[in-house]
């Protein structure tokens, strides 16, 4: 059977943004397709945020301790293996539209290599086919030429110049769309840069479609600035204020002081920049549903396994935070849609799978649809056996873990406000059905009752009735690391008969 892989990454998606499960607003009818026709994870999670650190986990299945590279910037290590490689070397060659946010191992390069001015590298293995980042629009300018759109002299200004009319908070009768057409936005053109190449391809391929949306700037072409109307839209969780939400930890006070991560207090501003992120959605589920009826009228659909999830989430007011940073789920917790075209995957079409997973399962789920093995060092498991319908193993994680830096070798200004090293500068989560653990490196704990705080609005780690639980988690996360830390030859041992190893869930 011809395998074909299509991975599809939509870059800041929070979970619950899916009609599928729904939400109050927002209509995604392709995704909610794809998963009647395949299997929806609702407890997946991210284990890193920002770009860079998370899609490091996902190509390398390796927690952020493991891979290290911890924020966008942050050399990742050359001696971790990434599903393209391994993928390239079973004989497939892995194609790259859009961008991976790797940051290169400045080991490979030398001195003044324009690859090591930025965190916008390309994975190790892939092939750029389309590649498009923040910084280089070269083949998306180039294709718009093509069409007659004329280029403005800052390229940047396609993604950020607006229609000349008033913005909804000034009056207008709704948000100001983005001056380029929908049908030349960069989804719309990655989408057809996809369409294309599985047209004239004649042997299987394997793409990964990296898609910007809804990632700011959030300005939606029409006709998805109208999709929402921005005093229709859902309340935000939150505190009452700054000023009392800040009160829950140090930390979050600093990041609630910052230019950029608070939100202003133009809160019909901040109704608008909501509307738009939710039409930008709207804008990717409308190119996911071109590009699977593509699949479906080339007859490649049911050769194709289909992987849509998100790198991280976004706070999108919540918290009174804008961005994705922390240890609020609004910033983990993403959406994970799996269609795999076996016949042995059609009793589990349309269901759901509420066990945690993560998105260090991603690499060892592409690479046992090649039938190809996973390394020992790999954090996460196979998804596939849940889509086959069976059962997960009965080591399988109970709760999710997550990881966030905000240390920066550039700037001392968290250091100075919370008084810390730079390498005390990061925190780490363990999540289940219950309780939120947080554990930060040089400040206090937090733990949240997520039963009876949902919100995760107050800090249960001063209660004495909850010393018991602060020490069992704290007892949790440590065992944690203990069974993740690097495991590339443990599972080896040199015996008088050769090399003896076995590999196994470390749940």
């Amino acid at each position: 059977m011809r395998r074909n892989l299509l991975l599809i990454t939509a870059d800041q998606w929070r979970a619950d943004c899916l009609s599928a499960l729904d939400h109050a607003c927002v209509q995604t009818p392709n995704l909610d397709a794809l998963a009647r026709d395949g299997v929806i994870f609702t407890c997946h999670y991210a284990q890193a945020a920002p770009c860079g650190p998370s899609r490091a986990s996902l190509h390398t299945g390796l927690y952020l301790m493991n891979h290290r590279s911890v924020i966008n910037g942050t050399p990742l290590d050359r001696r971790h293996r990434n599903w393209a490689q391994i993928v390239r070397d079973a004989g497939y060659d892995p194609l790259l539209f859009g961008y991976t946010d790797t940051s290169l191992d400045p080991r490979d390069y030398p001195e003044g290599d324009p690859l090591l001015s930025t965190y916008e590298g390309v994975l190790p293995g892939i092939t750029p086919h389309t590649p498009l980042t923040t910084q280089d629009l070269t083949t998306w300018v180039n294709w718009l030429r093509g069409r007659g759109v004329s280029i403005p002299q800052r390229t940047s200004d396609l993604y950020y110049r607006k229609a000349n009319q008033p913005e909804w908070e000034e009056g207008g009768p709704t948000p100001a769309p983005l001056l380029l057409d929908n049908s030349n936005h960069d989804t719309c053109f990655l989408t057809e840069q996809v369409i294309e190449h599985i047209e004239a391809a004649r042997d299987p391929w394997c793409i990964h479609l990296s898609w910007l949306r809804p990632h700011p700037p959030w300005i939606a072409p029409a006709p998805y600035h109208t999709r929402y109307a921005p005093d229709t839209l859902p309340d935000f969780v939150r505190a009452t204020d700054v000023e009392e939400e800040g009160l829950q930890h140090p930390w979050l006070a600093y990041e609630l002081r910052r230019a950029g991560h608070r939100v202003r207090d133009n809160q019909a501003r901040l109704r608008r920049l909501q509307a738009s992120y939710y039409g930008l959605m709207s804008e990717v589920d409308d190119n996911l549903g071109r590009l699977i009826a593509h699949l479906k009228a080339s007859g490649q659909y049911d050769n194709t396994l289909i992987i849509f999830t998100s790198d991280h989430g976004e706070q999108m007011g919540d918290h009174w935070l804008l961005g994705k940073c922390g240890y609020f789920d609004q910033s983990f917790h993403i959406p994970l849609i799996i269609r795999d075209p076996h016949a042995d995957a059609d009793a589990t079409r349309g269901s759901r799978v509420d066990a945690f997973t993560e998105n260090v399962d991603i690499m060892p789920t592409l690479l046992d649809w090649f039938d190809l093995d996973a390394p020992s060092a790999c954090d996460g498991a196979s998804l596939l056996p849940f889509v086959a319908g069976r059962k997960a193993p009965s080591t399988w994680r109970d709760c999710v873990h997550w990881e966030f830096d905000f240390r920066d070798p550039t700037d001392t200004s968290a250091e100075t406000a919370l008084n810390l090293p730079m390498h005390a500068c990061s925190l780490g989560v363990i999540r289940d059905e219950r309780y939120k653990y947080v554990h930060f490196a040089g400040l206090p704990p937090l733990l949240f009752d997520l039963r009876d705080d949902p919100a995760e609005l107050h800090d249960r780690s001063n209660d004495p009735a909850c010393a018991g639980v602060m020490l069992a988690y704290a007892q949790r996360m440590l065992s944690w690391r203990m069974r993740h830390a690097d495991q590339t030859l443990t599972d080896q041992v040199l015996t008088g008969e050769g090399v003896v190893s076995r590999s196994g869930l470390r749940w």
